[in-house]
C-alpha cells in the first residue's frame, strides 16, 4: 500500500511541475507576442539569478547578519566583470571557483 502512495505522490510532483511549463506554450503558440512583452521575458533569467544570489552574497552567518566584505563578495566582483567581458559560462565559473579557492589559501 506505501508502494502506491508513493507512486501517486511521485506522479502528482511531475504533473505540478510540467504544468506551468506546458500551458503557456499551449496557449500562446502560434501567437506572435508584443516586442515588450518579450523584452520583459528576457529579463526574468537575471532578476531569478540575482534574487537567489545576492542574499548569499550580502549576509553571513546563521543569523543573516549583512556584509559586504565576506569572501564571497570579494570574490563576486571580479567573477562578475569576466562574466560580462568575456560572456563564457565556463570561464566564469573557472574564474569565480579559482579566486574563491585562492581566497580560502590566502585567509586561511
Amino acid at each position: 500500500m506505501i508502494e502506491r502512495e508513493y507512486c501517486y505522490i511521485v506522479l502528482g510532483m511531475g504533473l505540478v511541475t510540467f504544468l506551468p511549463r506546458l500551458l503557456p506554450v499551449y496557449f500562446l503558440a502560434g501567437r506572435t507576442l508584443p516586442g515588450w512583452f518579450v523584452e520583459w521575458l528576457d529579463l526574468i533569467p537575471a532578476a531569478v539569478l540575482s534574487a537567489l544570489l545576492l542574499p548569499a552574497l550580502v549576509t553571513s552567518g546563521t543569523s543573516g547578519n549583512f556584509t559586504l566584505y565576506g569572501p564571497e563578495m570579494i570574490v563576486a566582483v571580479p567573477t562578475f566583470i569576466v562574466a560580462v567581458k568575456t560572456k563564457s559560462l565556463g570561464g566564469t565559473v573557472i574564474t569565480g571557483m579559482g579566486l574563491y579557492w585562492l581566497l580560502d589559501i590566502i585567509f586561511k
